[in-house]
């Protein structure tokens, strides 16, 4: 069987790692294209190392490496009987995948030219024409709605929201068939009262390409990483919000949108 022609074959990017049989990026078995480099600095961040756009080095491990485009469609090939089986597919994730769009969008095309389910997990801090350059590629989009409130965003993410909304608000006008699903991770005492979630509920009922609103509850996974790095953690002892937290939020969105998870 030949080897189908790579699209942009020798584009070149920084990818963090990529790991495979993920079942929390998306439907079936996923394999995980994480990039590296972000815009926002989310303070609870669980891949502190994905931040940075330059490869980085600790006591023990380098994080990042530069691969082209070719370099990695043969990484995602070897995985295509376990997508095909379990109806999965491929994941680009971050870091921010809209800091690299070149080298996102032409991963995401020789996918689907091979008919790979794509999903893509992003932030869309970036400008309206990058992200609908991509679009037409993608069959699953999870968006971060990490806060409504501007300067709740601006405090503990690093950057205002605006452009955030006004992007996906977007979505409502373009032809491109894909999955929208809006994540909003609750951070106890951050983001996780009435108000704010009320006005997060208020806002993804405005989107028409919804399917569904997924709350992650936050964990501290990533703390030693920023340790390793010789960071500190910013957000010190918050506890991880109960099943029951987690039920009363789920609630509060439902008001507004029919399809909600946790």
């Amino acid at each position: 069987m030949s080897v189908p022609v790579i699209y942009d074959a020798e584009r070149k990017g920084t990818v963090l790692r990529i790991e495979r049989s993920s079942v929390h990026d998306g439907p079936g078995l996923r394999t995980v294209l994480f990039l590296k480099g972000c815009p926002l600095r989310c303070q609870w961040c669980s891949t502190p190392e994905s931040q940075a756009f330059e490869i980085e080095q600790s006591d023990t491990y380098s994080y990042g490496t530069i691969m082209s485009v070719e370099e990695v469609m043969r990484e995602l090939r070897k995985d295509s009987l376990f997508f095909f089986i379990s109806t999965g597919g491929i994941t680009v994730s971050g870091g921010e995948i809209m800091a690299q769009p070149n080298f996102t969008r032409a991963v995401l095309k020789n996918c689907r030219n091979e008919c790979m389910h794509t999903a893509i997990e992003t932030s869309f801090f970036a400008q309206w024409e990058t992200i609908h350059s991509i679009l037409p590629f993608v069959n699953l989009a999870f968006v971060d709605v990490k806060f409504f409130t501007k300067e709740l965003h601006e405090k503990y993410c690093g950057v205002d929201n605006t452009l955030i909304l006004e992007n996906l608000l977007k979505t409502n006008d373009i032809e491109e068939k894909f999955q929208l699903v809006v994540r909003t991770p609750i951070i106890p005492g951050l983001n996780d009262s009435e108000e704010e979630l009320n006005q997060i509920g208020q806002f993804c009922s405005r989107l028409k390409k919804l399917s569904y609103v997924q709350l992650l509850p936050y964990h501290k996974l990533g703390t030693a990483t920023y340790s390793k790095l010789g960071r500190e953690y910013l957000l010190g002892d918050i506890a991880s919000p109960t099943a029951s937290d987690m039920e009363k939020h789920v609630k509060i969105i439902e008001r507004y949108v029919e399809n909600v998870i946790f």
